[in-house]
């Protein structure tokens, strides 16, 4: 077991140990262990055991989290927030499934990047030059992954009939198939751990940059709408930047179930509001949070009411 894993494992034992062990339980569905989404997760379910009554939990899975969420079989998740809002609908790579009406909105948990990787020493120059190589694809478990990966490839003018699809259930594997030379692009938030536990054992990576150009980018809004390109400099935290670097930005949706009490949605949402530097100390890349922008709304996902009160006292109530 590799530090990174170690370290994640003890953060939720963390989380699991610091609320009193008759407080309510509640729990948060994030992806596998070791990605970006389950390290914001574990981040917030520590700062939602400490600042409130309740002791919040980690549940990594592989299957999206609006899944387990809109069944009330959890009550919160956390992805990228066109998920939720194909899911809610009943389309994009939910099409054919029929809508699924449980899921309220609580929160912009922040704003994750994302970026095709290579290693540092590949004649790889630019999302253009993907054509024809090795790139996971499938992703049975996470169907958000290959259609982010699409609208990546979208952006370099290419589409997966362009490239050698290796398949892949989950961004994790998909990861161990870079590390292992079964692909020959990565793709990963940034700031994982995944990733750069790959730089380390590939012997360093490149991120391959975006272009923001109008037309580059509506290729992308069709597939990805809402998506924005971010200018990220090299910092410690990010693995493959060595100058300025154009990327993919998406912003990271918390939900709901309906039903679950406005109390608990509430006081939820004020404990995040108010705990930016709690939330940063667990995860670094927390330092993206808004507080401010909490509030942004989810296209077709309305808000929980509990987390409207708190907006509404805060004078972040979202315009109708």
């Amino acid at each position: 077991m590799t530090t990174m894993w170690k370290l994640a494992g003890l953060v939720s034992a963390m989380v699991l140990c610091s609320a009193p062990a008759t407080a309510q339980v509640v729990s948060i569905v994030t992806t596998p262990t070791g990605s970006f989404t389950n390290s914001a997760g574990a981040a917030i379910a520590k700062v939602i055991s400490e600042k409130t009554k309740y002791r919040a939990t980690v549940q990594a899975q592989a299957q999206a989290a609006v899944i387990p969420v809109n069944g009330g079989v959890a009550e919160f998740g956390m992805s990228n927030t066109f998920d939720p809002t194909f899911y809610v609908t009943g389309t994009g790579y939910y099409e054919g499934q029929g809508k699924h009406p449980n899921l309220r909105q609580v929160a912009i948990a922040t704003t994750y990047r994302v970026a095709l990787h290579v290693r540092a020493d590949s004649p790889i120059k630019t999302i253009a030059d993907v054509k024809g190589k090795r790139v996971s694809a499938g992703f049975v478990s996470q169907k958000t992954i290959g259609r982010t990966i699409s609208a990546l490839l979208a952006n370099g003018g290419l589409t997966y009939n362009d490239v050698q699809q290796v398949l892949a259930p989950n961004v994790s594997s998909s990861a161990n198939d870079f590390m292992a030379g079964k692909v020959d692009v990565l793709f990963f938030a940034m700031g994982a751990a995944p990733v750069k536990q790959a730089a380390a054992s590939v012997g360093g990576l490149r991120v391959l940059p975006i272009d923001d150009s109008p037309e580059a980018m509506a290729r992308m809004h069709k597939i990805l709408p809402g998506v924005h390109a971010m200018l990220v400099n090299p910092a410690p935290n990010l693995e493959g930047v060595s100058g300025p670097t154009k990327v993919l930005a998406l912003d990271m949706a918390f939900f709901t179930h309906k039903d679950v009490s406005d109390d608990i949605v509430y006081a939820v949402t004020k404990a995040l509001h108010g705990n930016k530097a709690s939330l940063v100390a667990t995860f670094r890349a927390m330092s993206l949070f808004e507080p401010s922008k909490m509030a942004k709304p989810v296209q077709d996902v309305p808000f929980h009411p509990g987390a409207l009160k708190f907006y509404q006292e805060a004078g972040l109530a979202p315009k109708s």
